[in-house]
């Protein structure tokens, strides 16, 4: 081999370890765009979001109101009817619990035979503790 050239992708990749495909690759982004072609680093663009930024904003807001919602199930009723947005529950839960840090505002079904009266009279004559 005279001027130190090398033939084959072989003899290149295996004092790098590296596989020819790898090498033929390296080679065709230099042929292309010499070696800024090389150094250019490209992002995976990754996949699209369920959730547009408008469904979010309004997600947002009807979890500040006072109203929120019963479950999750409900929230993603809400964005089918209220935005056209079939999500898969799974992705809802995630984007409300983890995404957006938020809970339910709805407290859990009462029982209709509790007196409303007892209830806040307990409310207000309870003492709270913590143990330490």
């Amino acid at each position: 081999m005279p001027s130190g050239q090398v033939n084959e992708h072989q003899e290149i990749g295996k004092p790098l370890a590296r596989d020819t495909s790898i090498v033929t690759r390296w080679l065709q982004k230099y042929r292309t765009g010499s070696v800024s072609g090389l150094l250019e680093i490209k992002k995976a663009a990754g996949a699209k979001r369920k959730i547009n930024d408008d469904g979010i904003a309004a997600l947002i807001q009807e979890l500040k109101t006072g109203k929120g919602f019963s479950s999750y199930g409900g929230i993603v009723e809400w964005l089918k009817k209220e935005h056209g947005l079939d999500i898969e529950y799974g992705t809802v839960y995630a984007l409300v619990r983890y995404g957006l840090g938020a809970k339910l505002k709805v407290p859990p079904p009462q029982s209709y035979k509790q007196d409303e009266k007892l209830v806040s009279e307990l409310k207000k004559n309870s003492v709270s503790f913590s143990i330490v």
